[in-house]
């Protein structure tokens, strides 16, 4: 018993009570307000690290409409992830994810996303350019992962935690086309893990998505130089077991890369959390993560279990070379609440995406008569 209590002394140290460093949480009451967390130094809104908290980027994001996202770890002093090739790193009770999603000020309510060159530390615009929405948090507590979503104030001095979820409208202004009004939507608790809880009966838990040897295995720009994410992690002592990022799994998706690979990659991102055999949507028998290769679990000429409007009066779900005739293609185009996939964390449509997908489909051979 003494030794269990010198234990816990010791790791809520480790998680740095006191000081000014972070200030990590296992257990609830959470922060009402992300400050508290002491994730940042000086003024929050510029999102400067605090000591020990890594920022990060992902090979292949998740659509949001259009948000940029700027990413940060932080891990008990002493503790490291275990590497595994496939499915999230294996992380250590106090692990605190950070994930910021912002836009570029375009005038009174006017957002634009339009991808810039990201400054080291993996920002893009200034500060004052731009407009924080909301910061989720997913938190490795003593009863397994939490996720937290704190919502920014209009002043963007701290960001207030809403389990509830919000709602905010913006005039959406893109490079090219026409503007539109859209309401982005901040999940509460039970939407977060809508998407990041998966297994199945007894051994359904919610887990982080993002940390994964293809997401992680890509250069970033640090203060101090760009360096490979695996390499970084690796030395940092966050991450043990990694082998060197060229024996490392990653995605192909260059402009060079061929279409086939950029295009599963970006369904893998987008749809796998839930359409895969341990994902809320297994029941489907659509499986879209990158392990697949059976061509009938990525839909082809598969029929859907669920019919009704979701399916648009279509038959299959993928249709070789003809993509205006698959109902992956269909779901993913629209916006109509009851039909479109993703189902969750999008109003607008990621037309870059899309035609991704669409050219994907053309390319299949074969036919399902």
């Amino acid at each position: 018993m003494i030794a269990g209590r010198a234990a816990l002394l010791l790791a809520l140290l480790a998680l740095g009570c006191g000081g000014r460093g972070v200030r990590a949480r296992i257990e609830e009451p959470f922060p009402d307000r992300l400050s508290e967390w002491r994730l940042f130094q000086g003024r929050l809104a510029d999102l400067r690290p605090n000591e020990g908290v890594v920022p990060y980027d992902v090979g292949v994001p998740l659509f949001s409409d259009h948000a940029l996202k700027y990413r940060t770890l932080w891990m008990p002093a002493g503790r490291a992830a275990e590497y595994r090739a496939d499915g999230a790193f294996d992380l250590p009770e106090g692990t605190v994810f950070s994930k910021t999603f912002y836009y570029r000020r375009a005038g009174e309510g006017g957002v634009t996303g339009t991808p810039a060159d990201l400054a080291p530390g993996g920002l893009a615009f200034r500060a004052a350019d731009r407009l924080l929405v909301e910061t989720r948090l997913l938190v490795r507590a003593r009863t397994g992962w939490v996720a937290l979503p704190y919502v920014w104030d209009e002043a963007q001095s701290d960001a207030t935690l809403q389990v509830a979820g919000d709602e905010r409208r913006f005039d959406w202004r893109p490079a090219k086309g026409a503007r539109e009004t859209f309401v982005y939507l901040v999940p509460n608790t039970d939407q977060c893990a809508g998407c990041h809880v998966s297994g199945q009966g007894a051994q359904q838990r919610l887990r982080p998505l993002g940390p994964t040897a293809r997401q992680i295995n890509v250069d970033f720009a640090y203060a101090d130089g760009q360096e490979n994410q695996l390499t970084r992690w690796s030395r940092l002592g966050l991450l043990a077991k990694a082998p060197a990022p060229a024996s490392a799994p990653r995605w192909k998706t260059g402009k060079d890369a061929p279409l086939a690979d950029r295009a599963r990659a970006y369904l893998e991102v987008q749809c796998a959390h839930c359409h895969s055999p341990q994902g809320p949507a297994a029941s489907s028998g659509l499986y879209l993560h990158a392990a697949e290769t059976v061509p009938e679990r990525l839909g082809v000429c598969k029929t859907p279990v669920a019919a009704g409007r979701g399916s648009g009066g279509l038959r299959y779900d993928v249709v070789p070379g003809r993509p205006d005739e698959s109902i992956l293609f269909f779901r993913m185009a629209s916006r109509e609440p009851d039909i479109m996939m993703p189902e969750l964390g999008r109003s607008l449509r990621d037309d870059a995406g899309l035609e991704l997908v669409r050219q994907y489909i053309a390319s299949l051979s074969g036919s399902c008569s």
